[in-house]
């Protein structure tokens, strides 16, 4: 039998990152291995077929409450699971699923809640696939859609909840899933996680029919934000950025409660988008150092943004350090433990301007993504969101000025040096 957790000492709770250094793994059970091995199989044997019959009982749902042991590696794995438990800490859920990018949690996040003739109301901008899935693919299956801009107020929020309700009505279907990106990729605007989960009680009450609020926290979290605790259902995570934080894999991770994550479990089983044991391996390794990673790449950021800050060539900062709009500060005050260290700035023209930018800088990398050691920068509506439609790219303020920074490990001053020589060049 393998060990008990030991997750205080004395009356102390552990803190996560004490705990990523073996939470969830008995060496003794892996021939003393200071480090989980990988488990690269694809099926495991039973100790008699009493447990397999068990084990598919709870991986099918014939029997309430998962699986009782190892089955098959599109359902689970040891790697999948130890990385799943440390994935929980620093949330403080429940429960935990990781998967093979964060499309792939979206989408399973989605397919477990929709039917069709549901809507869907989201929060926007939105990472542009996420958009893209929403709107065209889940389209295709008669699902609709309704949007409110990330800044909305409550009372705002609760209209177009209504008007969801009153849609899916129409079609014969429910208000489905309530869908948060905060900060919003890539203009950083933030959503009040607590006005709406507010507004989705004022419409739809405590019932069951509620529906499930989820967000994508790939910006801040797990260490500056954690909306759990502000009223959101599940939480999304790309892993592949400040979790995995080295650029070199790719995964994602939902987090909640055990009654939203079984139906997504549920899913992820039949489709298969479950994380792969090497990827799971590699991201225990990187939860390890989250903490000192995203403290520094957050402080480096700080001072970068003081530097760029009323820079004759900027036009505007979207940092979340600097928010001058007195509501943005306010949701910022009540969700968030630190200002991230990915930010939009303006250069001053348009594209001509920021391409200069671009293609002038040594040591920032021209690549998309975030949430690594290295210094990325790209420009979304050339890239990242350039399959959303010009019209919608305007109203949700992706300009073509806008350049998407984010700040890695580096020695700060050495990136600042970089930005103002990118900067002379514009």
């Amino acid at each position: 039998m393998p060990k008990a957790p030991i997750e205080r000492i004395g009356g102390r709770k552990l803190k996560p990152a004490t705990l990523m250094m073996g939470h969830g793994y008995d060496p003794e059970l892996s021939e003393g291995a200071l480090k989980p091995p990988i488990f690269l199989t694809s099926t495991f044997a039973f100790e008699n077929a009493a447990a397999g019959k068990r084990f598919f009982e709870g991986i099918t749902g014939k029997r309430p409450g998962g699986s009782d042991g190892l089955v098959y590696s599109r359902f689970n794995g040891p790697n999948q699971e130890i990385l799943e438990d440390r994935l929980s800490i620093w949330d403080e859920a429940e429960d935990a699923l990781v998967f093979s990018s964060g499309m792939s949690a979206i989408t399973t996040v989605l397919l477990a809640n929709v039917n069709q003739g549901d809507v869907v109301v989201h929060s926007g901008p939105l990472y542009a696939a996420t958009e893209t899935l929403i709107n065209k693919i889940l389209g295709r299956f008669g699902v609709t859609f309704l949007d409110f801009p990330a800044g909305a107020t409550p009372p705002d929020v609760a209209v177009m909840l209504e008007q969801a309700k009153a849609q899916a009505a129409s079609n014969g279907g429910k208000v489905a899933i309530i869908y948060l990106e905060s900060p919003a990729n890539p203009t950083n605007a933030l959503v009040d996680i607590e006005g709406v989960a507010h507004a989705r009680e004022q419409v739809f009450g405590r019932g069951e029919g509620a529906p499930p609020i989820a967000i994508d926290n790939t910006f801040l979290g797990p260490l500056w934000q954690q909306p759990l605790k502000h009223g959101a259902d599940i939480v999304i995570y790309s892993l592949t950025k400040y979790v995995g934080g080295h650029s070199d894999l790719v995964a994602g991770g939902v987090l909640g409660s055990k009654a939203h994550m079984d139906p997504i479990r549920a899913i992820r089983n039949t489709i298969g988008t479950i994380c792969d044991p090497n990827t799971a391996w590699m991201l225990m390794r990187s939860l390890e150092t989250l903490e000192l990673r995203m403290t520094r790449a957050g402080e480096n950021a700080e001072k970068v943004c003081a530097f760029l800050r009323g820079h004759p060539k900027v036009d505007g900062l979207g940092y979340l350090g600097f928010i001058e709009d007195a509501r943005q500060k306010d949701i910022y005050a009540r969700h968030c433990s630190g200002a991230g260290s990915t930010f939009s700035v303006f250069i001053k023209g348009g594209e001509a301007e920021a391409f200069r930018f671009l293609d002038a800088m040594k040591i920032a990398k021209l690549a998309v993504s975030l949430g690594g050691t290295e210094t990325l920068a790209s420009l979304p509506a050339a890239m990242t969101h350039i399959s959303v439609p010009d019209e919608r790219r305007a109203a949700l303020g992706i300009t073509d000025n806008l350049v998407r920074i984010s700040i890695g490990v580096e020695d700060p001053d050495d990136l600042i040096a970089d930005f103002d020589q990118a900067l002379a060049a514009v």
